[in-house]
């Protein structure tokens, strides 16, 4: 079940609204679990004991550190104990047949395993999980004694399938109490539409052109220059939108129920670096590596470069890693490892950077996270690198064809929709307006109205999965 589904939207998610507050704030939490599993449940049954054993298994990890606080030795153990067997769950779903296909093709063997499904979202909430264990074992939280609260810190419906991954601090009293007015709830509300309308309204469409612009690839009469970079730009405002709109979504329906989730995307492409890019997006994956990896690594304040560019590594290649089973996504990871190693020793520590320069680094900042999303794109490396020379007319295509002239006619408006809703120029102007004008309620139908446009859209069958619910 998505979010973006009618099922959801006019069958699961108003019957699970009413019960919950129907029911005594005491029974609330167990109710959200059973609804949280069944949720995950839908259409993948046998997944649901991936989730369960994750709760299980990391509950008693966090339970048998916090009895060993005088002994560091056992807290070690349990904790190297929770590493390794969240991280073993993870490699075991998700890159057991990549490893193997790898020894494969080294040893010349022919291992094959067969009949493992990747359950979804289990790279979401095993470092959820993960990242529970190590803060108790740090003392920044206290353990959850009751296990019913920690499966719904896991398990909870909003963030299961792709994140925000929330930090069990973040909402650790919201759990045990938590307040549920009818002002969060509107803007609960609110933002849930706002999410919908992006997936469904953007994300969707610009998914026709991207999807059509990749499958030209190794069809030089098809795949122009032109249409190739279209193809690339639309793809990057897809996977935004897709995104970005999952997670207010996601943090929407928290809202409803009384949680409030951190924000995950803060206009990615208005950056002015490549740094500047990963603090905006996917936000809470970026401070996971940052606080479980990076820094204790030693960060950036090392004393030499190449513990700087060691840790940088680490970080990416995990990261690239974090995103599938896939040479794409380790050659992405390290792509970025390569641009934010320039970044840091040789282009961020300048200060004679002038007006000129930092417009055209901003343009370069986007034309790198643009030929990054081409390797996240692409089937294959074969096939990222056609798209790429197809994108300088080095696949002997032409500059323009039909195929150009029909997209660009049908996605320009979407296109300028699109440059506006990246970045903060229509949330701005709106929350100017309602607050000098009092234009509330017509704002609230403007909302209304993009939700009625959405559910038509999705009614006549518009394109519907979300690109994160692979990892």
């Amino acid at each position: 079940m998505v979010f973006s589904s009618l099922t959801f939207v006019f069958l699961f998610l108003p019957v699970v609204l009413l019960i919950n507050y129907l029911l005594p704030k005491k029974a609330q939490n167990y109710w959200l679990l059973i609804v949280s599993l069944f949720f995950y449940a839908w259409g993948a049954h046998n997944f649901v004991l991936v989730m369960i054993l994750s709760i299980i298994l990391n509950y008693c990890f966090a339970i048998k550190i916090e009895e060993c606080k005088e002994s560091k030795i056992l807290r070690r153990f349990w904790l190297l104990l929770a590493v390794v067997v969240n991280l073993g769950i993870l490699f075991y779903n998700k890159y057991l047949n990549f490893f193997t296909s790898i020894l494969n093709s080294v040893f010349g063997d022919s291992i094959v395993i067969t009949n493992i499904m990747l359950p979804i979202g289990i790279s979401f909430f095993t470092f959820q999980a993960l990242s529970y264990v190590i803060d108790v074992y740090r003392g920044d939280v206290k353990v959850q004694k009751n296990p019913f609260y920690l499966g719904l810190y896991i398990a909870f419906f909003p963030q299961l399938i792709a994140g925000p991954i929330i930090r069990y601090h973040t909402i650790a009293e919201q759990i045990e109490k938590r307040k549920m007015t009818l002002d969060r709830f509107y803007n609960g509300v609110r933002r849930f539409i706002s999410g919908f309308a992006q997936k469904i309204l953007l994300a969707n469409a610009f998914s026709v052109v991207a999807d059509e612009a990749f499958s030209c690839i190794g069809q030089p009469e098809n795949l122009s220059i032109t249409f190739a970079w279209l193809g690339a730009i639309c793809y990057s405002f897809q996977i935004l939108f897709d995104f970005s709109g999952y997670s207010s979504m996601a943090i929407g329906l928290g809202k409803m129920f009384g949680f409030d989730f951190m924000e995950n995307f803060n206009y990615p492409y208005i950056s002015k670096s490549v740094s500047e890019f990963w603090r905006r997006w996917h936000i809470s994956l970026g401070q996971f590596f940052r606080d479980y990896v990076y820094v204790p690594m030693g960060g950036s304040r090392v004393t030499s470069k190449f513990i700087l560019v060691r840790n940088l590594f680490v970080v990416w290649l995990l990261t690239g890693i974090w995103h599938g089973a896939s040479w794409n996504f380790i050659m992405w990871g390290l792509g970025y490892f390569l641009l934010l190693t320039i970044e840091k020793l040789i282009m961020l520590p300048r200060n004679d950077w002038g007006i000129i320069s930092k417009s055209l680094y901003r343009c370069f900042t986007l034309l790198a996270v643009l030929l990054g999303w081409v390797l996240f794109r692409a089937d294959g490396m074969h096939s990222a690198f056609y798209y790429v020379k197809s994108m300088f007319g080095l696949s002997g295509n032409a500059f323009f064809n039909g195929n150009t002239v029909r997209y660009i006619t049908n996605s320009a408006v979407l296109l300028v929709l699109a440059v506006l809703f990246s970045t903060p120029v229509i949330s701005n102007t709106l929350n100017y307006l309602e607050k000098r004008y009092r234009i509330r309620i017509l704002i609230d139908l403007c909302y209304i109205a993009l939700f009625l446009l959405a559910v038509s859209s999705l009614v006549m069958g518009a394109n519907n999965p979300f690109i994160y619910f692979n990892f």
